[in-house]
């Protein structure tokens, strides 16, 4: 009957029944969990076995601070909880529930008349102890016991009480499913291990075929924590519940020894998986067990394996539920990267709909053109405008309905072709003039008042085209903003990446020569943003990063790695950290030479030197009109701007068009700037010029002298201008050459100071940067007798080939392969 089912049916039939089978256990499980915590009999439970709980044969502290965590967190369960208490006491003994249920009373009461009462963490472990100890003293005396021993015991009940509570109340809520906790801390841990073995407390006496519940449970649990937490956790465990298992039953004692040690192998083990673990366990019974008698050897065997058995029954999964919570699992690694992968992806897409936000922004004040009105809007300005010059003239004229009704284009003609005339500004044409003198009654007034009118005319044109110029701006600046913005976003979703085959060529090479390679990272291997981390041991550094490691990277990787970063061990065989990225095609290095005004202190130039970040090296002078103090606080005002502009990755015209309106709208006075501006792209030795307002600059390559100039004015001067921007490509051992107006200007008795300046730096035969430009400054300061009548700035670089000191070495790619 079944070999007549199709294969593909039996398949599905089969899938089916596993699906069906995942269900059932799904709500069985979903089940069993409803009715222990969401009910509160998972509360009972652990209410009735510390109510039987008793240490030093006495001594009783568990459930009055159960209780007490109980009124603190789950008041509605209190009531549930007190019953499985005093269950669990009577279970014990009369005596044992007596005073279980006058301590509870004392509680309720205390806890009831201050429970409106501030600072109730501070004030129930003081319940507690009071709780504990008055109806021990109580009994004490009615059985007239009060000895010292009495005392000593009944001041270690309430110590015990105290700390308990303040114990319970870290590990009771974490068995509420209420509260989510993405990870526990070793105290948590810890307070869990003590609330377990307490737990455990109240099953001794229980067993199985002379094996006690209370060791087989402790044992499992054990195991189970040293298989998902290793040896730390494993012994931990072992030390916390032999300690409080032994107080309730001191012939015990050794098994103390037996849990910490079987925690220590177990978790040194757990690479066996389960049957490792196990393993352990059965090593630490045997090794304490021959140091016992031979009556309690089998029994303690018996446990062991009873435990084995329950620890291989543990359904997978409930591994995998419990490594999520203890540090330093896999599972919690990998929790914490999807929690971190999560908050990655949430902050990029809001940093992405920011973007979106700025570019719609953008894009709803972009103008693709300065103001220019069209033939409509044209002759609705006429319009507006006639309307205006005759409410004031021919309003109140006897001729008005001849002019504007019977023959209104007439009238509409002359007075368009006068407006047109007046607009261009020129005086209306002659013949024009007398044909509307010979038509118009009033012409003189007419033309007054057109005139008159015009100025308004031109004044909210002007406003016009200065709005619409503004808004185009403000687009330019949300674009850049919304550039910088969707990069930003990019980044933040970049992720370390695995780059299996150059792991292993690295590692093959290292090794092959000798280089003893102790952790590797990879982040990124983008051309020119290479970036990899490495920790090595050295006996005796003595360069090996940049002298061999770079240069195997290099040949690895083709692409020039230079080292950025090592920190040494200062001892022998230490850790060493070397951290490597791309080195930049290009390298500049600068030379800078000033002087203020008359051989002052304060100069009105400031210059600076930037580092970009993405290969992109700029330099920038900014000249304050005028001199001294307030044209220095220009200047530095100028490129204090252009620098946090700049670095946050704006492009550099959007930046200056931003410090141009800052400047020019933050203050009515006359303070203007000029700007010149090159960006350097190391990659490719590509230069862009953005000159505001200021002198030209010099190439020198070799004999020749390339002169880079463009027209705009200084900066703050008008609100809106067009920025031109120069570019040029240099080439290795090119000398770049930027100055300010001090020193163009600056020689005497020089009829062409371009031809003198060219001619100049023509005849050096320097290549440094610094003495190029301590000598051109020299040269201007000689042309008048040592007199400096205005600030002079020279600031030079020079780009190079950016060549490796070292060579690669083959790191034999084959063998890695």
């Amino acid at each position: 009957m079944l070999s007549s089912i199709p294969r593909a049916e039996s398949k599905a039939f089969g899938a089916k029944g596993t699906n069906q089978m995942d269900r059932i256990r799904k709500g069985a499980y979903e089940k069993v969990r409803s009715i222990l915590l969401e009910r509160g009999w998972l509360f009972f439970i652990v209410g009735f076995l510390l109510g039987r709980a008793v240490i030093l044969s006495v001594v009783s502290p568990f459930a009055v601070a159960f209780l007490a965590t109980i009124w603190f967190v789950h008041r509605e369960k209190t009531p549930k909880s007190m019953l499985a208490v005093v269950a669990g006491a009577l279970s014990y003994s009369v005596a044992h529930s007596i005073f279980i249920a006058l301590a509870m009373l004392v509680f309720i009461l205390l806890a009831g008349i201050f429970k409106n009462a501030k600072n109730q963490q501070i004030m129930i472990p003081l319940f507690v102890f009071i709780s504990t100890v008055a109806p021990r003293l109580f009994l004490y005396s009615i059985n007239n016991q009060l000895s010292s021993y009495e005392w000593m015991l009944l001041v270690v009940e309430g110590v015990l009480g105290t700390v308990l509570v303040l114990i319970f109340m870290q590990s009771i809520p974490l068995l509420s499913p209420k509260r989510y906790k993405p990870s526990l801390k070793n105290e948590e841990i810890v307070c869990m291990i003590i609330l377990i073995a307490s737990i455990l407390t109240g099953t001794i006496g229980w067993e199985i075929y002379g094996a006690s519940i209370e060791q087989i449970f402790s044992r499992y649990f054990v195991i189970l924590l040293a298989f998902v937490g290793g040896a730390a956790i494993g012994s931990t465990v072992g030390v916390v519940a032999g300690l409080i298992l032994s107080l309730a039953n001191v012939a015990n004692l050794y098994q103390m020894s037996l849990l910490a040690f079987s925690g220590l192998l177990g978790g040194l083990l757990k690479e066996g998986k389960k049957p490792g673990v196990a393993v352990g366990l059965l090593v630490g019974t045997f090794l304490i067990g021959i140091y016992g008698s031979s009556a309690t050897l089998m029994p303690s065997i018996l446990e062991s394996s009873i435990a084995i058995i329950f620890f291989f029954l543990t359904p997978a999964s409930w591994f995998k539920k419990l490594s999520r919570y203890i540090p330093g699992t896999e599972e919690y690694t990998n929790e914490q990267e999807q929690y971190l992968q999560k908050v990655r992806n949430v902050t990029a897409k809001r940093v992405e709909q920011f973007s979106n936000v700025f570019e719609a922004l953008s894009k709803s004040f972009a103008i693709s053109e300065v103001y220019s009105p069209d033939d409509n809007e044209t002759k609705r300005e006429t319009d507006y405008f006639l309307s205006q010059v005759t409410e004031k003239t021919c309003q109140t004229c006897f001729m008005k309905d001849r002019c504007w009704q019977k023959q209104f284009d007439t009238t509409y003609g002359l007075m368009e072709e006068m407006k047109n005339d007046i607009s261009d500004g020129r005086e209306p044409n002659r013949k024009v003039s007398r044909e509307f003198e010979n038509y118009c009654v009033k012409s003189k007034k007419v033309v007054e008042a057109m005139k008159e009118e015009m100025s308004f005319f031109e004044a909210n044109r002007k406003l016009k085209q200065q709005v619409m110029e503004s808004k185009r701006l403000v687009a330019d600046q949300l674009q850049g903003v919304s550039e910088v913005m969707d990069d930003f976003a990019k980044e933040i979703l970049k992720e370390r990446q695995h780059h299996e085959q150059q792991e292993m060529q690295i590692i093959h090479a290292l090794k092959h020569m000798g280089i003893e390679l102790e952790k590797l990272d990879i982040y990124r291997l983008e051309k020119g943003n290479v970036d990899i981390e490495m920790t090595v041991s050295f006996y005796e550094y003595h360069g090996e990063g940049p002298k061999l490691i770079a240069p195997v990277l290099t040949d690895i990787l083709k692409e020039m790695i230079i080292i950025k970063e090592e920190e040494i061990s200062p001892f022998p065989n230490g850790y060493c950290y070397l951290s490597f990225g791309s080195a930049k095609e290009f390298v500049v290095e600068t030379g800078a030479s000033n002087a203020a005004k008359g051989g002052g202190l304060i100069s009105g130039d400031s210059y600076t030197t930037i580092e970009l970040g993405a290969g992109k090296f700029a330099m920038a002078i900014s000249d304050g009109m005028g001199n001294g103090k307030r044209a220095k606080e220009e200047s530095v005002e100028t490129l204090r701007l252009l620098q946090q502009i700049l670095q946050t990755g704006i492009p550099e015209k959007v930046a200056i068009k931003s410090i141009n309106s800052i400047l020019s709208l933050r203050t009515t006075d006359e303070m203007f700037a000029t700007l010149d501006l090159a960006v350097i792209d190391l990659h490719n030795a590509f230069v862009r010029f953005l000159k505001i307002g200021s002198t030209p600059s010099f190439i020198k390559r070799g004999e020749q002298l390339i002169r880079i100039e463009a027209s705009n004015l200084p900066m703050g001067i008008i609100q809106e201008f067009d920025v031109d921007i120069v570019s040029e490509q240099l080439m290795s051992d090119d000398l770049l050459i930027m100055m300010s107006d001090g020193i163009f200007d600056g020689p005497k008795h020089v009829e062409n100071t371009d031809i003198w300046l060219k001619r100049k730096i023509r005849e050096m035969k320097t290549e440094d940067p610094q003495e190029v430009a301590d000598l051109l400054l020299e040269e201007v300061v000689r042309t008048r007798s040592g007199e400096i009548e205005d600030d002079m700035t020279v600031l030079v670089a020079k780009v190079t080939k950016n060549i490796p000191k070292w060579a690669t070495i083959p790191a034999y790619r084959e063998k890695a392969q």
